[in-house]
């Protein structure tokens, strides 16, 4: 690594380091909950680390809990997941030149806190080489990902320590307001989220959970909706604006 890739690689620690605060908790969590699940120590760690992806892991465990077929569980993560696949899109100018080998581990470790660091100091610094770039991406990663990891094993342990009579049933829930209910800052997320809730409670006379699974596409297709009206709005604005 040259003396300027170890300085990106640093920067990205410093500026990812108050990410550990809020992934360690979650992960710790996580643990907790996946042995209440069912799940032993090497089960929930292998869950992490082959999905590296809070809200997918704990919609897939909800599912799993609520005796889901598999099936039903994987395609509900995915679709949790499918921003993943717009944030790829977004960094491929900034790393699509890289070695096919790098790219696959940027792929790997493609999580909200590392694509949004990364695409606003891409965007800042686009004098950056290609090894300035990804030592950067890395150094973000690297106080964010192994982590998840650690703390997943140590809520596993705690988990497994905890009485059954206790129950953790209400840990998913609280977790999932507590990630969501910072994320309702705008029209479309409030129409998102309003269409989604609404759904899931007049659909729950699917069978296999797929009330959950529509209620969420109806609730992306709703906030898609809203924020293209209100883009076409504000274009609209402008242009009388403009003739004015």
């Amino acid at each position: 690594m040259t003396t300027t890739a170890k300085s990106a690689y640093w920067k990205g620690v410093r500026d990812a380091a108050p990410f550990f605060f809020i992934v360690s908790p979650f992960a710790l969590l996580f643990g907790v909950v996946a042995t209440e699940a069912g799940l032993n120590v090497f089960e929930a760690l292998a869950f992490s680390v082959a999905v590296i992806a809070g809200a997918a892991q704990f919609t897939a465990l909800q599912l799993l809990q609520d005796d889901a077929p598999a099936i039903i569980a994987l395609v509900s993560a995915l679709a949790v997941n499918l921003r993943m696949a717009m944030y790829s899109a977004s960094l491929t100018p900034y790393l699509g030149a890289a070695p096919l080998w790098k790219r696959a581990f940027v792929a790997y470790f493609l999580v909200d806190q590392s694509y949004g660091l990364s695409i606003g100091t891409f965007e800042r610094h686009r004098d950056w080489s290609m090894s300035q770039k990804l030592a950067y991406f890395f150094g973000v990663v690297s106080p964010v990902c192994p982590f998840w990891y650690v703390f997943t094993v140590v809520g596993a342990l705690i988990g497994e320590a905890i009485p059954p009579s206790l129950g953790l049933d209400f840990a998913l829930p609280i977790t999932f307001i507590a990630m969501v209910a910072p994320m309702l800052r705008s029209l479309p997320h409030l129409a998102a989220c309003f269409t989604a809730v609404s759904a899931s409670l007049l659909l729950t006379w699917l069978p296999l959970n797929l009330g959950l699974l529509a209620a969420g596409l109806l609730g992306m297709i709703a906030g898609a909706a809203v924020e293209l009206r209100t883009t076409r709005g504000h274009d609209v604005a402008q242009g009388e604006e403009a003739e004015a």
